[in-house]
């Protein structure tokens, strides 16, 4: 049986400091992953943590974001596990209507064989701070985690994102993290993202990375327009921006040239336009000096696309390629993400793999572990794509929870090979998915109102079928009319037209409130 003192302790008998800990603590990963996690019957215990660990002012401007804590609970499908424990915490209780109805898409498990595998805990606190920080707060709380988990063994914590405040958690509790130690995760911000791509030897925009002032800003906007004076726009970026959220565009229309320049851009920077609702400069500029940004090339294109890959890093340090995506994009200068298609455009999709997986490769050397993204531009010139990479996302992301849906409801599996999802049955499966399918006719709508639109309009997932709607965040839907959804099919057709029916059927009953 593994053992191991979460306490490590040096010659002398003083404990070691809080990384050497948790290197201590994360080296149990591997073990564990060899002794369970490719055995379907083998025990083990997984706690589910969907704390929003960012930057709380910029995440607070996104609609309906405390259920974004609602987003793992794609994971409950680990309960078809039959020997598998899930405890998942949370901000607030979610509605059982909600939990029961993850638990009745378990392929193949009995809904109460699985309920009794599942401990649900909550902090009881709505109020907008990372859900790690409020378990930390609460010892009595933190208590009844560790008594859920029992033996610590084959145990371990699968998160949203790993910061400081995880590995805390973890050293409290005595279990590793699937995830990334946050020590690495410079590598994820958008300066250390370019300084990967440069490494990787992978196009990325020109541009400069580790910026921490406005005057920072204002030289590199005028250094790149000097250096490129067909250059329309350039985008300022807070390196640890979320969806776009932290996201500016300049535009240079009118910008003169020479020593003129300079002072020209310094007046235009508190009317940079910004992704995020309702940013102002004053707190644009404290984040930046804060946390650090980057200036890049707008990327023009008439055909413009941007599509994403994932990957793995496994415990044993074996890199898979997960899916590619290609991302909706909206906002103001289309930044904001809005969901996403799987998979990608044959055109491309094994295009940006392989460029993908180089920087992959440096970020596995790096000790990067589990799951995460690389985002790119992808622009028509003639017949040819030119794929440039513009971010690495060190945590689960958008496009996370859908493609997890998808394996769970359908138990197929993705061929690199060919960037195609098949089911059991050699046929392949596409999705159309949407973290913001938003209206105000939808506000009022319960979670038990939606589950009976869903099954009275024929969109509930049908196993037999193997396509439908599954849909999430429906803990947003009666306050902010806000609703995410993972529409699956056999083509992108298929997918698109199933998604489109779900929005024209909520549309209608939303209205008959």
């Amino acid at each position: 049986m593994l053992q191991w003192d979460n306490q490590p302790r040096d010659s002398t008998g003083a404990a070691n400091t809080e990384q050497e800990r948790f290197d201590a603590l994360q080296s149990v990963l591997a073990h564990q992953y060899e002794a369970v996690f490719d055995d379907p019957n083998a025990p083990r215990t997984v706690l589910i943590l969907p704390s929003l660990s960012l930057d709380p002012q910029v995440m607070a401007k996104v609609s309906g974001v405390a259920h974004y804590e609602e987003r793992m609970l794609c994971l409950l499908m680990l309960l078809r596990l039959p020997r598998t424990r899930v405890i998942y915490v949370s901000s607030t209780p979610i509605s059982s209507t909600i939990i029961d109805y993850y638990l009745h898409l378990l392929p193949g498990v009995p809904s109460e064989h699985a309920r009794r595998r599942l401990t649900l805990l909550s902090c009881d606190d709505s109020q907008f701070a990372p859900l790690t920080q409020k378990i930390l707060d609460r010892p009595r709380l933190l208590q009844r985690v560790k008594e859920a988990i029992g033996d610590p063994v084959f145990a371990h914590m699968t998160c949203f994102t790993v910061s400081e405040l995880e590995r805390r958690l973890a050293l409290a509790l005595g279990i590793p993290i699937y995830g990334c130690d946050p020590a690495l995760l410079h590598w994820g911000s958008k300066s250390g993202s370019r300084k990967i791509f440069r490494e990787a030897g992978i196009d990325y925009p020109a541009g400069y990375e580790d910026l921490s002032t406005m005057d920072d800003i204002a030289y590199a906007l005028s250094h790149l327009k000097a250096a490129r004076h067909d250059l329309a726009k350039a985008v300022v970026k807070i390196n640890e921006g979320f969806s776009g959220e932290g996201n500016a565009v300049l535009d240079f229309s009118g910008a003169p040239q020479g020593s003129a320049l300079l002072p020209w851009v310094k007046s235009r920077l508190p009317d940079l336009a910004f992704e995020a609702k309702d940013m102002t400069f004053e707190l644009y500029e404290d984040k930046l000096t804060a946390m650090g940004g980057i200036v890049e090339e707008w990327i023009p294109g008439a055909v413009k696309e941007s599509p994403s890959v994932q990957f793995r890093v496994d415990p044993l340090r074996r890199l898979e390629i997960i899916s590619t995506h290609d991302q909706v994009l909206g906002g103001k200068n289309g930044q904001i993400f809005l969901g996403a298609r799987f998979p990608a455009s044959d055109a491309y999709r094994l295009d940006i793999q392989r460029d993908g997986q180089k920087a992959a490769q440096a970020l596995a050397q790096k000790g990067v572990l589990g799951r995460f993204g690389i985002d790119f531009v992808s622009v028509k010139h003639n017949d040819a794509w030119r794929h440039i990479a513009i971010e690495i996302n060190l945590r689960k992301g958008g496009t996370t929870h859908p493609f997890q849906m998808l394996q769970f409801l359908t138990d197929g599996h993705y061929d690199p090979t060919t960037g195609i999802f098949l089911a059991p049955s050699g046929r392949p499966r596409c999705y159309y998915a949407s973290d913001n399918l938003e209206s105000e006719n939808y506000r009022g709508l319960t979670p038990d109102d939606l589950i009976d639109i869903s099954v009275l309009n024929g969109l509930h997932f049908n196993a037999a079928k193997g396509e439908g709607v599954a849909f999430h965040l429906i803990g947003a839907l009666s306050e902010f009319g806000k609703l995410g959804i993972v529409a699956i099919g056999e083509t992108h057709e298929r997918a698109d037209a199933l998604y489109r029916k779900s929005v024209v059927v909520l549309d209608r009953e939303g209205g008959r409130k």
